[in-house]
């Protein structure tokens, strides 16, 4: 039965941070970024996808090791280091919680044709009744497993359907006719950046899935979680090319819905209601779950009342995303910020990994160690080249 559980919970790591990171702002970046670089954009995955697998192995292992959260790791490192750590961790996870929100009532008004604010007020409700049981924990993963299942079905039909030029997609991965800095660093933040890279190595330690004896099914898990992302971010990317690739126009204000409507009709455009509400609620509760667990070792009262908070995080997004709107624009400004996240709090784990205080006599990958450097200098070199960009989002 223990085997059971554990596997339970290794899959609800997995889908927890791939859910997470497949929330609609992953859905908007690569409708965007598809819609104006075309077939080079898979330049752009091939880049994300190796860097997010050298940060989430070097993160998930260095938690696993050392029984702690990424918080309490950085005030090991530096005492006082963990709580700004958090406070960056918790902004980046509110601008994208409100993202989703947004993008659950989006979907929801596509499937049931309902008024945006009233859409976003019962997604919200949704993220609030899944954390009242007791057994939230048990609750989440099955709904991230389950959700994270459908849009991989849902988008890999859609993908198939469009007739997406591969060849094209496939030299333009390892020969790039152009390089885009601001869609590198956009795509690693929304796939492994902010909270997300935290969110599955949390949830195995709150299940007590930590030690080096435990390090082959951390890897397992984090692998999985990584490959689920890519498998979505690759079918997405492959369904949108096939649409623009034949010339037609996307709303640039919302591009993610007429991917679906062109390439289906009016089925493909309720399927996106529901591919879009799938990953809106995960990630709503994927940022709710990972933001709240980074207060409750630092303050008490958090652990204590952690469902409650979990709660207060869902409405307070909810409530702003109501009054003040633009979830579009949020959604590729959230990602750009967690993305500039990233190189602080891979750094600071690399750092801890050769810390025999913090993670006793474990031997950290020598390999996986210096591919996480190159990943931080890469990362913290884009994202401030890129910080010149974000401002033009909100001119």
């Amino acid at each position: 039965m223990e085997k059971k559980n554990n596997l339970s919970v290794l899959l609800g790591a997995a889908f927890l941070m791939a859910t997470s990171a497949i929330g609609p702002g992953f859905m908007t970046q690569t409708a965007v970024f598809t819609k104006d670089m075309g077939a080079t954009f898979a330049f752009v995955i091939l880049v994300s996808v190796i860097m997010s697998f050298v940060a989430q192995l070097n993160v998930w292992r260095v938690l696993a090791v050392s029984k702690m959260r990424g918080q309490d790791v950085a005030n090991s490192v530096l005492p006082g280091l963990g709580y700004f750590i958090t406070f960056l961790v918790c902004l980046g996870g509110l601008a994208f919680n409100i993202g989703n929100v947004g993008g659950a009532a989006l979907g929801f008004q596509v499937l049931f044709d309902l008024d945006l604010k009233i859409a976003a007020a019962i997604s919200g409700a949704l993220g609030v009744i899944i954390f009242s049981f007791k057994s939230a924990s048990k609750l989440m993963d099955k709904l991230t497993q389950i959700l994270g299942a459908l849009m991989i079905i849902l988008i890999g039909y859609v993908a198939f359907s469009t007739n997406p030029p591969v060849g094209t997609a496939i030299k333009e991965t390892f020969i790039p006719s152009s390089i885009s800095f601001k869609a590198i660093i956009t795509l690693i933040g929304g796939t492994v950046g902010g909270y997300i890279i935290f969110s599955g190595g949390h949830r195995l330690i709150d299940a007590g899935i930590v030690g080096e004896e435990n390090l082959p099914q951390v890897n397992k898990s984090a692998i999985l979680g990584m490959s689920v992302a890519t498998i979505v971010r690759i079918l997405l990317f492959l369904a949108v090319l096939g649409v623009v690739s034949l010339g037609n126009q996307l709303d640039p204000s919302n591009p993610a819905p007429d991917v679906f409507r062109i390439a289906a009709g009016t089925v493909g455009y309720k399927i996106f209601g529901l591919v879009f509400l799938a990953a809106a609620l995960t990630s709503i509760v994927g940022a709710a779950y990972t933001s709240v667990s980074f207060l409750k070792t630092l303050f008490k009262v958090v652990e204590k009342y952690e469902n409650l908070f979990i709660i207060g995080f869902i409405v307070v997004s909810t409530l702003i995303l109501i009054f003040l709107g633009k979830p579009v624009k949020l959604l590729i400004l959230a990602g750009s910020l967690n993305g500039l996240i990233l190189p602080i709090t891979l750094a600071i784990t690399l750092i801890a990994s050769k810390k025999q205080s913090i993670i006793g006599k474990y031997k950290h990958s020598n390999i996986l160690f210096c591919l996480g450097w190159i990943v931080v200098l890469v990362t913290a070199y884009i994202g401030i080249k890129s910080l010149s960009n974000l401002t033009e989002l909100f001119a």
